[in-house]
């Protein structure tokens, strides 16, 4: 359009020379907000991936008995994502998130790892570096005096967390100083993996992987999530790097093992590798999952056969599953790469309300850690117990304090991640996903030592996952934590 064509438009028609001003200009606001965004700052992306096995033999945790481990079914490792986001040389915001095949992240491990990558990388805030644990109850102790072990010919606890903490330091820093441009794809598919363990009975009570051939057995407890959340990174030559997958489920399908085992994530690794690449990282993340296990609760002899059939193990089933419904959101997110997502990382730490130890709770469980006194064998659950004493002893003297909680929210493009330390039932996840504005929430739980935190329903049921021994927070504190996390997640996504 020449200036006589709008001077003519001008002669014939005021108001269409007006809406023509006003269209060729919201065409240039445009253009210009094109031009901004292509401009806008850029997704950088790194990774790396270390075996955390240690020498053998090795105490494992996760059980109540003492386990040492001889053998190695397959290595535990920990592997690193760095994502910043930068314009020009300028660094805006980063998160450094680390999946770790542990049962917990404890014992010191979070810290000693901190501790050393700020000796080596000044310029980052160290409280943006997360471990979250995928929960195998094949890994090796982190707790000193969780059992009873030789004073010598097993790795001891103390000796592991710095071992460990030392090998996923220096993946951090390979992975913070080898960032390059790269794009990520957020996706949903489905895979059917947990389900929820606690079964209920015509009394009313609920027991954790309860008999449910029994003929009291009135139904399973809880809801399962069988969605699976995955992100995508690819480099600048659009070759996929990284993936990061959210399953609502534990790993702890051999849990009963007495040999170092990745559990499901292990199987998972090898089949996405062969396929996408042996440098593939892939990252486990664990959504919130206190009342969830990868095994059956029922069907289990048709289950089995159908393995059987397909010559499969179960972590080979297991593995299948995920795979496919890692396929399924490939499939989509491969088509929409975001190179310059907005990547915000929120930090906090946040108070949740303790459980309260009642005077019923004190008289039950004093006399069960006076029958523990003189055996050995019964160590872990001796202490488990003891704990709760001393946290009746710390409200008698008004010395209990709220739970201190660090919470990370993330936002990535148009959806988020959130943190929290817990054995969180699923539930307080459910809730977080729905109420949460961001197209897709990743609740990665395990950060922390990993105390169950349990619904109002499975509190009224009872047993192991929802007593005063299981939880340091009760459902009244997961309430707290649900909330805290769902406006976290908001002030990321302010409304226009």
């Amino acid at each position: 359009m020449n200036d006589n064509t709008l001077f003519n438009l001008k002669k014939k028609s005021p108001a269409c020379f007006t809406l023509t001003w006003f269209l060729f200009g919201s065409l240039f606001l445009f253009a210009v907000s094109l031009e901004s965004e292509s401009a806008a700052a850029e997704l950088y992306v790194g990774g790396a991936t270390v075996s955390i096995t240690p020498e053998l033999p090795v105490s494992l945790t996760g059980q109540m008995r003492t386990r040492i481990a001889k053998k190695v079914e397959s290595e535990v490792t920990a592997t690193v994502l760095v994502l910043e986001s930068r314009e020009g040389d300028k660094s805006l915001d980063y998160a450094i998130l680390v999946s770790c095949d542990l049962v917990c992240i404890r014992g010191g491990i979070l810290e000693a790892v901190r501790e050393r990558v700020k000796s080596q990388l000044k310029e980052i805030d160290v409280t943006k570096v997360i471990l979250n644990a995928t929960h195998t109850h094949t890994a090796p102790t982190l707790i000193e005096g969780r059992y009873s072990l030789p004073a010598t010919g097993v790795v001891q606890p103390r000796d592991y967390v710095k071992f460990a903490s030392e090998r996923i330091a220096d993946a951090i820093v390979k992975a913070w100083n080898t960032k390059q441009p790269g794009s990520v794809g957020w996706g949903l598919g489905h895979a059917v993996v947990a389900q929820n363990r606690r079964a209920l009975y015509a009394n009313g009570l609920a027991r954790m992987y309860g008999a449910t051939n029994d003929k009291k057995f009135r139904g399973i407890e809880g809801y399962e999530d069988h969605g699976l959340e995955v992100l995508f990174f690819w480099n600048a030559n659009k070759e996929l790097i990284a993936t990061a997958i959210n399953v609502a489920c534990p790993a702890q399908a051999v849990e009963g093992r007495s040999a170092v085992n990745a559990d499901f994530w292990h199987p998972v690794r090898e089949k996405l590798r062969a396929k996408y690449g042996q440098d593939l990282l892939v990252l486990g993340w664990a959504g919130a999952a206190g009342d969830q296990v990868p095994r059956p609760m029922y069907r289990k002899k048709a289950e089995e056969r159908m393995r059987n059939l397909r010559g499969l193990t179960l972590l080979e089933e297991i593995a299948r599953r995920i795979v496919a419904g890692w396929e399924e959101a490939y499939a989509g997110a491969s088509k929409e790469r975001h190179s310059n997502p907005e990547l915000i990382h929120k930090v906090k730490t946040i108070e949740l309300p303790l459980r309260i130890v009642t005077e019923e709770d004190y008289k039950r469980v004093k006399k069960e850690v006076a029958s523990y006194e003189n055996d050995p064998a019964k160590v872990w659950i001796k202490n488990w117990k003891q704990s709760v004493l001393d946290r009746y002893q710390r409200q008698k003297t008004g010395e209990a304090k709220p739970y201190r909680m660090e919470l990370h929210t993330i936002r990535l493009g148009d959806v988020v991640l959130a943190t929290n330390e817990f054995e969180l039932f699923n539930d307080f996840g459910t809730q977080m996903k729905s109420r949460s504005p961001a197209l897709q929430t990743f609740v990665i739980q395990l950060c922390g030592a990993g105390s169950y935190v349990p619904n109002k329903r499975a509190v009224l049921g009872g047993s192991y996952s929802a007593v005063i021994e299981s939880n340091l927070v009760g459902h009244e504190g997961g309430q707290v934590l649900t909330e805290q996390t769902i406006d976290s997640i908001k002030e990321l996504f302010p409304q226009k």
